[in-house]
């Protein structure tokens, strides 16, 4: 069955493009022009795995959407579409909760490429990988890729999982953001390193005990992060 990608655009010419990309790719796209309609479609196809949201929207911002999507939804991969290129924009919108972010105007290669990885992610959760990593206060099951601190659940995405797990792996091991990218993202991502930074101090607001002095995922400054207790 073809895996259903919710696609909020206004513009009616290039949520058309995307919708004819994303059939030819063999994904099932479900449209919205509003942050109203996306609602009432994701209530419509819950089994709805990825959402495309563009940010300037009539009734609303797609920042917005993000946030109410990530509030009831940790699970569905969530990529950013906006004409805005400011690194503000790209920082609030994965700050938000997002995975993702592409700038228009884009080409369907790049498009589906982003979408085949999150959606490459997504389904590592069918992945049988019994057991459970124990370290310092973090208990991480692998069966159901839950994390909990101190015996309480800490709710993530499927990349903060990701993250977390490869940091778990290797536990005192300087680990490049290109590493973290060829490992969470795929080597063939075609996005920025920034993402990276922004995903893990995401994380940190959510693991650490204080996230601006950050005792967990400590910064290895010029190459990437390490993971120590």
């Amino acid at each position: 069955m073809a895996k259903k990608i919710l696609v909020l655009e206004d513009e009616t010419s290039i949520r058309s493009f995307v919708v004819i990309n994303l059939r030819r790719a063999g994904y099932d796209p479900i449209e919205a022009g509003t942050g109203a309609e996306a609602f009432e479609q994701l209530r419509q196809n819950p089994d709805t795995q990825i959402a495309l949201l563009d940010i300037m929207l009539p009734d609303t911002d797609g920042f917005e959407v993000c946030r109410k999507i990530r509030a009831s939804d940790s699970q569905i991969g969530i990529i950013m579409l906006s004409a805005k290129a400011q690194d503000v924009d790209k920082i609030t919108g994965l700050m938000t909760g997002a995975d993702d972010y592409i700038t228009k105007p884009f080409n369907s290669v790049e498009l589906i490429a982003r979408i085949d990885a999150l959606v490459r992610r997504s389904g590592a959760s069918a992945v049988v990988d019994p057991g459970e990593v124990s370290q310092g206060p973090f208990r991480l099951n692998t069966r159901n890729r839950t994390l909990e601190k101190n015996g309480e659940r800490v709710k993530l995405t499927q990349v903060e999982y990701s993250i977390i797990k490869m940091f778990m792996d290797n536990p005192g091991k300087a680990l490049s953001r290109d590493d973290i990218l060829a490992t969470v993202w795929g080597r063939d991502y075609y996005g920025e390193v920034k993402i990276a930074d922004v995903n893990i101090r995401r994380l940190r607001l959510k693991i650490e005990d204080d996230p601006t002095n950050p005792t967990f995922i400590t910064t290895v400054w010029g190459y990437g992060y390490k993971w120590g207790l």
